[in-house]
């Protein structure tokens, strides 16, 4: 499974904000919704302060989707746990710039594992940050909240960078976006020019899971 192409709007619903009972039954659910990838946020209680799963968990949800596993390592050594992770069945993996010190062996070492790649800038760090290895991405996120746990409200100030890193890497490369996405918000992003969009309490809290992607996705178009 490999992300699908740039400049398609696509919903990738955070698990960070199902049922962590009933998982494998959460993703079944939205992947009947049409959804293509999945975004699951690593958490180490370091980087950001709070816990989530590691490669275990990851490599038993493999085993129920075909979904694009989008790992956000929320972490203070990503490299380290690179492998593990690509070993579970992630596809793709984002790493946090404020705590990489050689980006770009990184990203090629993500690429000689056979997963793409993205780095991820949090609300506070300016997109010189990532200027150099972006081109070098195959996806861009961007925190509009600050990294560490679910139903947080949107920081419209974080989401003004994506005009510029679009310019930055043109139109071949994803743009994601994560914090406080809902059909309000959604369409404010993508007129900037993300067409990544990380949703979890306003799809995982509603009863209906596909009204509640439909929506995002309709609001976005």
């Amino acid at each position: 499974m490999r992300l699908p192409k740039a400049g398609t709007i696509e919903v990738a619903p955070s698990i960070l904000s199902a049922d962590f009972a009933r998982l494998a039954d959460e993703i079944t659910q939205i992947e009947s919704a049409g959804v293509k990838i999945v975004h699951l946020d690593i958490m180490d209680g370091h980087f950001v302060p709070n816990i989530s799963m590691g490669p275990p968990v990851v490599a038993k949800l493999r085993k129920y989707s075909t979904l694009v596993f989008d790992c956000h390592l929320m972490i203070t050594d990503p490299d380290k746990y690179a492998q593990p992770f690509v070993d579970a069945g992630a596809n793709h993996i984002t790493f946090h710039i404020e705590v990489t010190k050689k980006p770009e062996q990184l990203i090629e070492k993500l690429h000689k594992l056979g997963v793409t790649a993205g780095v991820c800038l949090n609300p506070e760090t300016p997109v010189e940050a990532i200027e150099k290895i972006a081109p070098f991405c195959d996806m861009v996120l961007v925190m509009t909240v600050h990294p560490g746990f679910g139903a947080q409200k949107f920081m419209p100030e974080s989401a003004k960078k994506i005009t510029t890193i679009r310019k930055i890497v043109g139109p071949g490369i994803r743009i994601e976006v994560d914090g406080g996405i809902d059909p309000k918000t959604a369409p404010i992003v993508v007129s900037y020019g993300a067409d990544t969009l990380v949703a979890g309490n306003s799809i995982f809290a509603q009863h209906d899971r596909l009204a509640a992607i439909n929506a995002i996705l309709s609001a976005a178009r």
